[in-house]
């Protein structure tokens, strides 16, 4: 079932790495964990991910105190290699990320169907935190 949507929201980062680093960070559960939260009091437990159209994913968004946590995930419509990803969420939103990189820098530009639910400027400011936290994992992680 699909949720109304109000609108789509964009978020963007330029990311002081290569695209091939950006991409493998993204897409890696390992690095996933380390870096898929909005503030420093949740974490990401776990993550699984089948990186292929009709492939799926899953990562464990959880409170560190335990008194809240959530499953985020979706199915992959579109993937090309260093460059774009696109999904579908369980609840029928669509997200894109599109990468633009040389050997460098690389930006990275999400949008996302709205939850008509929650204040688009409060979806707004998580989604630009998660990524503001994915920026600063890559650039001080030398892997």
């Amino acid at each position: 079932m699909k949720v109304g949507t109000s609108k789509e929201i964009r978020v963007e980062a330029t990311v002081q790495a290569p695209v091939g680093k950006v991409w493998k960070y993204w897409t890696e559960p390992a690095h996933i964990k380390q870096w898929n939260n909005a503030s420093d009091d949740w974490h990401t437990p776990f993550a699984e991910n089948d990186l292929k159209v009709g492939g799926t994913f899953v990562s464990r968004m959880e409170a560190k105190d335990g008194s809240t946590g959530f499953d985020f995930g979706g199915i992959y419509d579109e993937v090309i290699l260093h460059e774009v990803i696109a999904y579908t969420m369980a609840d029928g939103r669509k997200v894109k990320i599109v990468f633009k990189g040389d050997d460098k820098e690389t930006d990275v530009v999400e949008t996302f169907d709205a939850d008509a639910s929650h204040p688009a400027e409060f979806q707004q400011q998580g989604w630009q935190a998660i990524l503001n936290n994915f920026k600063s994992y890559v650039e001080q992680n030398e892997h």
